[in-house]
């Protein structure tokens, strides 16, 4: 009894949810459609699009940059300007002790508690899921960290994608990890320093708060275009004669080895844009994707 309790309530939380934050999902999510125009002005490179399931029943593998939410929003917006789909985000646990009304937004906006359970409950009802394996420890980049995963350890996306018969379909982002640059590597004293600290402030291993610069000497954030592409989908069906774990690690080195190769794409197309630093004078000579995206 206490099991089907908690799925039913499980359900009710991140399925149904409550009526106030349907209400609320409505104002956001007219909100988004509105704001389209203004988030035109930066000329997002958005590619890849035709890759994205039809059927929303699919799985988004994405990294993170040091914007964060920027790569969030751009990928919900993306998928439901091309599918008409809700994008539901899996968070880092502890946003689920957000009060009022901060839990209520997030829930709106379609986050949801990244554990296994609520994963399985979300594809058990045909969602479209994002998640970034690397999870907080990608945020924060040292001196010659743009650009790279952080999945040491994290193979649940693949686990629980095949548990539930899910496609993965990689999302690369580039230009959030320019906005602001690392002073020093990770391995210097100062780096060092810092994971110390940043360990000691959070309690998880690897959340370091580096020193950083933006425009010039400043902390102002350095104008970069974003560039995101969605790969093609990656079959999660385990091949006869594969032990369970055999897969999920080949499942997940799969799409990790896809998302490097989309990342790297992207920095070939930003290094050939007039447009990477979002100089208005150059916005009609901005680079476009080789298919119409939008």
């Amino acid at each position: 009894m206490t099991t089907m309790a908690n799925a039913a309530s499980r359900t009710e939380q991140i399925i149904d949810q409550p009526a106030r934050v349907r209400a609320l999902r409505k104002a956001v999510e007219g909100l988004a459609d509105s704001a389209w125009p203004a988030i035109q002005l930066g000329r997002p490179y958005v590619d890849g699009v035709e890759n994205l399931p039809p059927d929303g029943r699919f799985l988004l593998v994405g990294n993170h940059t040091q914007t964060g939410m920027a790569e969030i929003w751009l990928t919900c917006l993306a998928v439901r300007r091309a599918t008409g789909r809700r994008v539901r985000p899996l968070t880092e646990r502890g946003m689920g002790n957000f009060p009022w009304p901060l839990g209520d937004l997030l829930a709106a906006c379609g986050g949801v508690v990244g554990t296994r359970e609520n994963a399985a409950e979300l594809m058990g009802n045909n969602e479209t899921v994002l998640v970034f394996p690397g999870g907080g420890r990608e945020l924060a980049k040292f001196k010659g960290e743009e650009h790279q995963l952080k999945w040491q350890g994290r193979a649940g996306f693949a686990r629980v994608a095949i548990a539930n018969g899910y496609p993965i379909v990689p999302v690369g982002h580039v230009g959030g990890d320019d906005i602001y640059h690392g002073l020093y590597e990770r391995d210097s004293k100062w780096g060092k320093l810092t994971e110390k600290v940043g360990e000691r402030l959070t309690g998880k291993p690897g959340m370091a708060m580096p020193l950083v610069r933006g425009m010039g000497p400043t902390l102002l954030p350095s104008p970069q275009r974003l560039y995101l592409r969605f790969g093609p989908p990656i079959d999660t069906t385990k091949l006869d004669g594969v032990s369970d774990d055999e897969w999920v690690e080949t499942v997940k080195k799969t799409t990790q080895t896809a998302l490097e190769t989309i990342l790297q794409e992207l920095l070939d197309v930003r290094a050939d844009d007039p447009y990477q630093h979002l100089n208005p004078l150059q916005w009609r000579h901005a680079t476009r994707p080789g298919t119409a995206a939008w």
